[in-house]
């Protein structure tokens, strides 16, 4: 797994673990919580199963994270930064756009990190006091989505005409609007991956819509 993404400023629960144990201990905890999240969702786990699948108590996943919701929302967005840093990864030796691109969607289309983050985004409509965590992760996302493209990009000569900045932003609002289409109509990957790809390639009013769904302000 490719290093953590720095989320220090993202949480300010970190005052809470401002010693060297309670920054182990939080990130072990964290690390816990996603597994057991990512196989049974928001719902189908307790904080008792998150403390005890860690060898905690409860009484420490709330001392850091205060609710399973709080925990719950900073493993989505951990996941999703983690998602991205996979997919330049596998881009990073394609040697055509087309292919670069294609590489890109399939891994993050793929990832279960982008599931996890779309229930984030269903539940920061309800806990808004979650919010500014989603919305500071899509900042990171599009800012190394656009780092990551304007160098390859450079890199390789290719030819260009758009902002590199409004394609790291169409790329994550077609991939969220892709996958969350594809979990309401039974899609599979490859269907979902191939239908964001004919997305990207045309400026479409489906593509504009998928927009909308996704990039939107969560609590909006």
């Amino acid at each position: 797994m490719p290093k953590a993404p720095d989320l220090s400023l993202l949480q300010d629960a970190d005052v809470r673990a401002s010693r060297e144990p309670g920054r182990r201990m939080r990130s072990h905890l964290l690390d816990i919580a996603v597994g057991l999240f990512k196989a049974r969702g928001l719902g189908g786990v307790s904080v008792s199963e998150i403390a005890a699948a860690a060898n905690a108590f409860p009484s420490q996943v709330t001392y850091y994270f205060r609710t399973k919701e709080a925990l719950f929302v900073e493993a989505a967005c951990r996941e999703i930064l983690y998602a991205g840093q996979q997919a330049e990864q596998a881009a990073s030796t394609a040697l055509t756009m087309e292919r670069y691109i294609r590489a890109l969607v399939e891994s993050v289309v793929a990832s279960p990190g982008l599931a996890l983050f779309i229930e984030a985004l269903t539940l920061t409509r309800r806990r808004q006091d979650l919010a500014p965590l989603v919305e500071r992760t899509f900042d990171r996302l599009h800012a190394e989505g656009d780092r990551a493209y304007g160098a390859v990009r450079d890199q390789r000569g290719w030819s260009h005409d758009d902002d590199p900045a409004m394609r790291a932003r169409r790329f994550w609002a077609l991939a969220l609007g892709s996958v969350l289409r594809g979990a309401a109509t039974g899609l599979g990957t490859q269907e979902c991956a191939r239908d964001m790809l004919e997305l990207l390639r045309s400026d479409s009013p489906e593509g504009a819509r998928l927009q909308v769904i996704a990039g939107g302000h969560p609590g909006k």
